[in-house]
């Protein structure tokens, strides 16, 4: 069983920054995938980065590439996910999951531990 837990969101302004952090316990982090959602006001959850258990390969969704960074260091059990040039269409609680299979990983379904999420606001 993993336990996950995100922080780092807050309020911004736009074209602003902002670091989130997901640390992992009660499992062995090198053996997941991680990935980070979000879910907009009233929108499903939608899928913005993830990262193989070395941190070797890279996934993105359209929307956030060239603006986001997704990273991991295995020794501390972290995940991060660095935002750059927000916008107000950013804003969305942030999840962070954890899965063991490269499997469909930008479908919520895929992923097997959540972590409560962390507010982001941008505003304009």
């Amino acid at each position: 069983q993993v336990q996950l837990v995100e922080s780092g969101g807050g309020l911004v302004q736009a074209g602003g920054s902002l670091r989130l952090s997901c640390a992992a316990s009660g499992g062995t982090f090198g053996t997941y995938i991680m990935g980070w959602f979000r879910q907009p006001p009233g929108k499903d959850r939608e899928f913005v980065a993830s990262i193989t258990w070395s941190g070797g390969v890279t996934y993105y969704a359209d929307s956030v590439k060239g603006r986001f960074t997704i990273s991991r260091d295995n020794a501390k059990n972290t995940v991060f996910l660095q935002m750059n040039s927000l916008k107000p269409e950013d804003t969305a609680v942030y999840y962070c999951a954890a899965t063991v299979l490269l499997i469909d990983i930008k479908i919520p379904n895929s992923y097997h531990y959540w972590g409560q999420g962390t507010q982001v606001t941008v505003s304009s």
